[in-house]
């Protein structure tokens, strides 16, 4: 999950420099990709925590 979040503020870094240099489509696809990455890692993380939480009901 770290390593998930970790590359969609590498995506978003990226998209700020490159909007800072001017290069339009380049930052466009790059922050849509740094969008698209940090919904998926909230997914997941509810998930897991609603996987977590059931699953501490549980008895062995």
């Amino acid at each position: 999950m770290g390593n998930l979040l970790y590359w969609a503020v590498m995506f978003l870094i990226v998209g700020i420099i490159a909007a800072a240099f001017g290069f339009g489509g380049a930052a466009g696809t790059a922050v849509e990709a740094a969008r698209i990455l940090f919904w998926v890692a909230v997914v997941l993380f509810v998930i897991s925590l609603i996987g977590g939480l059931v699953g501490r009901g549980r008895s062995l």
